[in-house]
């Protein structure tokens, strides 16, 4: 009889405490983000370095030294994950030969507004965004995801026109359509089933850049985020092609684009987990390249394997 209180008097003290223990988990919901993966444990570090049979002094190779720098930096898949989620790899691609001062000679100003954006972003936009990925369930985010994104097509084929693609106009006008009509004004992507896949996109920025426009420095605008002096007037011409703009009821058109805004920080949680250090100078070399991979259609030069194809091997 006294083995069964105390077995009793156990379970109910483990029930009382489940609750606390989850209000405990559950008090900061923006102390870490909840789709972050947690990363691997980092290898053990220890003073003995391996033997080298090919070291008479058994210290290991600049060879061997730098292969092994790359397997640690290789061992943590982020950058796997972004080079599937942008197209390109920031280990490799975050190195330019150009000067930072080049690129970016109003670092100063950048980084201020760039202060400013987060702090805004940390009080507002982020939270905004967290509930909505919490309390909205996956398949209503991916319809207002669709729905947007089918709007744009029409940015899409504007810019298309503009630099002569006229396949991928074709593509994307087709897209438009039928997301349109058989897709319930975009909510389902049906083109995406029939053949017509979505494309990276097109703006007036990358216009610009085909007509042979120079980029100009690297800029960031209050509110609106990375920019360059090209992209930057570029903005006033997508608001224009917006069909949002169109809308007769203000109050309309401002919470359908306040939606817009929210969705798309939503899509950024987890990609935002993987910056660590300056995150300054990753969202800028991000973004650089990002643009590069764009208005190059995904087409990159190989500075290595350029002249081989004339080689039979």
């Amino acid at each position: 009889m006294l083995v069964r209180t105390h077995t009793i008097a156990l379970m109910l003290s483990g029930l009382l405490a489940a609750p606390l223990a989850a209000a405990q988990d559950a008090s900061d919901p923006f102390g870490s983000d909840p789709f972050e993966e947690t990363p691997a444990e980092a290898p053990a570090v220890t003073d003995e370095a391996p033997a080298d049979p090919f070291d008479p002094e058994g210290e290991p190779s600049s060879a061997d030294q730098e292969a092994s720098d790359t397997e640690v930096a290789d061992t943590d898949g982020l950058g796997s994950d972004l080079e599937d989620e942008y197209g390109f790899d920031p280990a490799d691609e975050f190195a330019s030969a150009e000067e930072p001062e080049d690129r970016d000679p109003w670092e100063g100003f950048n980084r201020a507004m760039f202060r400013f954006n987060d702090a805004a972003d940390r009080w507002f936009l982020k939270p905004a965004a967290t509930s909505y990925r919490q309390i909205t369930p996956i398949f209503m985010q991916t319809g207002v995801s669709n729905f947007f994104s089918n709007l744009y097509e029409v940015n899409n084929v504007f810019n298309d026109v503009l630099q002569w693609k006229w396949g991928q106009a074709g593509n994307d006008t087709g897209r438009f359509l039928i997301n349109s009509t058989v897709g319930l004004v975009g909510l389902f992507d049906v083109a995406r089933h029939m053949g017509l896949e979505a494309s990276d996109g097109e703006d007036f920025g990358q216009t610009l850049a085909v007509w042979g426009v120079p980029s100009g420095p690297y800029l960031v605008l209050p509110m609106m985020g990375p920019s360059t002096v090209r992209d930057a007037p570029a903005n006033v011409v997508e608001w224009y092609t917006n069909p949002l703009t169109y809308i007769d009821d203000q109050s309309a058109e401002y919470t359908l684009k306040v939606v817009n805004v929210v969705q798309i920080r939503a899509s950024l949680l987890q990609a935002e987990a993987l910056l660590k250090g300056d995150r300054y100078v990753l969202m800028r070399d991000a973004y650089l390249q990002r643009r590069e991979f764009l208005i190059n259609d995904g087409e990159t030069e190989d500075d290595f394997g350029g002249d081989m194809d004339e080689y039979d091997f």
